[in-house]
């Protein structure tokens, strides 16, 4: 009989890194709804056809496809086997899909819930996504994404507060030195427009969002590979060679984008964020601007961010943009969105690496009264109730066994700390109360407990 194993790029989470995990989806939460957004959950699967072309080529080929229930294959193309294309065939053996990413999703759900929902609408999603990219580090093939959306306003204020929200995630997460990289996806067609290269909009984007991944040189190989031209690459030249502060860069792309009127207003959407952004100021994000950011999703219209980790050994941990009309492939036109994900298990990879997680955050039980005999247990059965009333963490050792044994228990469990409450203890109505880090016992009431152990 063969071991037991799961799929390449999903993985399994044991107590310590569930209390981990859910002390950042906590964190994130909070946020968001100090920001006004509501919650709302979407099914795990999806109809094929919704997700199908939202993503671009490349993404449309990482989306994992069910199974039709069945004898799948009786109602199979038979054209597509004998032709051997296997695009084809997919749409007739499968109908529905593992959900890519928590925003087509979510257009689709604000077009069937229109009449219920208010304008603007704000929510908030957490939620596992599937993604059939090769696993790595940092890529895995199941993860969590943590979204907020704003559907129903133009207003760049949304952009604004978005970049608030990185600010404050992840300063509360205490995640070090990272950036919010913004661009927008104006700009670049304008820089498309200006190199006489509109209808390749999609190729370029697709291409230059791997600059930081394969390098220039490359990623202009890529771009010949995808029909642009000499002429048109050495247009797009100014595109990497682009520096200096905001304000700098701002002033060279209105500079290039004189002759675009798309890549200006894409230029004013962005001084417009920053320099509100500067304006109210921020905890710890240093906020940058790269024209050759580009997300290379098709869905995108106007700002575009990522949020990058100085010294990660991920990339970026965060994303988003605006769509100005992705409703409208469900047959909402004209509903405006803007939106951001945060990506739980690269953040979480970015905390362990940098040795950053709170000690709280691997604690799931903050107090263990040690199992004395049955008199001593009524004692702590009853206290147990009056701390957990009061939202502490605690249990008993079900059982009255050796201590040593109970003790280990404690330390495997990492509880910081253990009430010793024998005889003397019960006869006195006082508790023993052990540091198990420090080893220092001290005896106090039962009213101190609470305190002792939180303070």
């Amino acid at each position: 009989m063969s071991k037991p194993s799961i799929p390449k790029g999903t993985r399994d989470f044991g107590p310590k890194e569930m209390v981990r995990r859910n002390w950042i989806f906590q964190t994130i939460r909070s946020v968001f709804e100090r920001f006004g957004f509501e919650p709302i959950e979407t099914p795990a699967m999806e109809n094929l056809a919704t997700l199908t072309g939202k993503y671009g080529e490349e993404g449309d080929q990482l989306i994992f496809k069910i199974l039709n229930n069945g004898d799948f294959l009786n109602k199979a193309d038979k054209d597509a086997i004998a032709e051997g294309d296997s695009k084809k065939l997919s749409f007739s053996i499968s109908k529905k899909a593992l959900r890519y990413d928590l925003t087509v999703p979510f257009a689709r759900f604000v077009v069937m819930n229109q009449h219920a929902l208010p304008r603007p609408f704000k929510r908030y999603q957490i939620q596992p996504v599937w993604r059939g990219d090769r696993p790595g580090k940092g890529r895995y093939q199941e993860f969590f994404q943590c979204d907020v959306d704003i559907v129903g306003s133009n207003s760049l204020l949304n952009e604004v507060e978005l970049v608030q929200i990185f600010d404050e995630v992840l300063s509360d997460l205490q995640i070090p030195n990272f950036n919010v990289v913004l661009n927008n996806r104006k700009v670049l067609a304008g820089i498309a427009e200006v190199a006489n290269a509109s209808d390749k909009l999609t190729d370029i984007t697709v291409a230059i969002d791997k600059l930081d991944k394969i390098g220039e040189e490359k990623v202009k190989q890529e771009l010949v590979n995808r029909g642009i031209t000499e002429d048109q690459i050495t247009a797009l030249q100014p595109l990497f060679g682009m520096d200096g502060d905001n304000q700098a860069v701002l002033n060279q792309l209105a500079s290039h984008l004189t002759d675009s009127e798309i890549g200006t207003k894409g230029v004013e959407e962005l001084r417009y964020v920053i320099e509100y952004v500067e304006r109210i100021g921020l905890r710890s994000t240093n906020v940058k601007i790269d024209p050759t950011l580009a997300r290379g999703l098709n869905y995108y219209t106007g700002a575009i961010f990522e949020v990058k980790v100085d010294d990660s050994p991920v990339g970026s941990i965060c994303g988003g943009g605006r769509y100005d009309d992705l409703t409208g492939i469900f047959g909402l036109k004209g509903m405006s969105g803007v939106g951001i994900s945060f990506g739980a298990d690269r953040i979480y990879d970015v905390l362990e690496y940098f040795n950053l997680f709170p000690k709280e955050a691997g604690i799931s039980t903050e107090l263990l009264f040690a199992n004395f005999g049955e008199a001593e247990e009524i004692w702590c059965m009853e206290m147990l109730k009056d701390l957990r009333s009061q939202g502490l963490r605690a249990e008993i050792y079900p059982e009255s066994t050796k201590l040593n044994k109970q003790m280990k228990y404690a330390n495997d469990k990492g509880i910081p700390f253990v009430a010793l409450i024998g005889s003397d203890e019960l006869a006195n109505k006082q508790i023993t109360l052990k540091n198990m880090q420090s080893g220092e016992q001290s005896k106090l009431s039962a009213d101190g407990l609470f305190n002792a152990v939180r303070g």
